[in-house]
């Protein structure tokens, strides 16, 4: 693991799920939107790029490097996703930019407890997505894991805590509950992923 590059890593997987998210809102039929998010995820894959939510899950067993690289990864994320946030309202195209507000905002209407269990799916998804990439001997296997793995967190509403960065980032949605909100889906999304390779250990132990 390149860990001196884990800023520059982090930051051009955050600019990458932003990316993934604006082509997302940018269409109306949700099953196109999400087979184009989980282009972004492909180039993460790929290039090695540092995506907390596809790292949290191997954070067992605990490593006080590994978790700070997890901190510094996350940051990462986060600046790189404001970034394309804040780039793309520039460009004036009004409706992507409201359709991401709208739906940060919707995300606030559900319950603390609500947030937190779709983030637990979530981080299981993304873990699947990962860790199937890392695994699976066939590149048509790996790539149609990776693929399913964003279409049902889309699809079932799941809560991806970097890329609902964006959508909250478009909208200037800063409030006291929407940063709460999107520590659950932090929290959340390590929870699902930490406990899905922790259950791999023990099948394999």
């Amino acid at each position: 693991m390149q860990r001196e590059h884990t800023f520059l890593n982090s930051f051009m997987a955050g600019v990458y799920i932003g990316i993934a998210g604006l082509v997302y809102l940018s269409v109306n039929q949700p099953v196109v939107g999400a087979l184009f998010f989980s282009f972004g995820l492909l180039v993460i894959l790929s290039r090695e790029y540092y995506l907390y939510t596809g790292k949290v899950g191997y954070l067992y067993p605990f490593d006080k490097a590994y978790a700070l690289m997890l901190v510094k990864t996350l940051i990462g994320n986060f600046l790189g996703i404001v970034t394309v946030a804040r780039l793309f309202v520039l460009t004036g195209i009004d409706s992507v930019v409201i359709k991401g507000s709208l739906l940060y905002q919707s995300k606030l209407d559900a319950l603390w407890y609500e947030t937190f269990i779709l983030a637990i799916f979530c981080g299981m998804m993304m873990y699947i997505a990962v860790d199937s990439f890392k695994k699976a001997k066939l590149d048509i296997l790996k790539v149609v894991l990776v693929i399913m793995a964003v279409v049902i967190f889309i699809l079932a509403k799941f809560e991806h805590s970097v890329a609902n960065m964006l959508y909250m980032f478009l909208g200037n949605t800063f409030t006291f509950q929407s940063f709460l909100w999107l520590f659950l889906m932090i929290m959340g999304n390590g929870i699902g992923a930490i406990l899905l390779h922790y259950i791999e250990i023990k099948r394999e132990n």
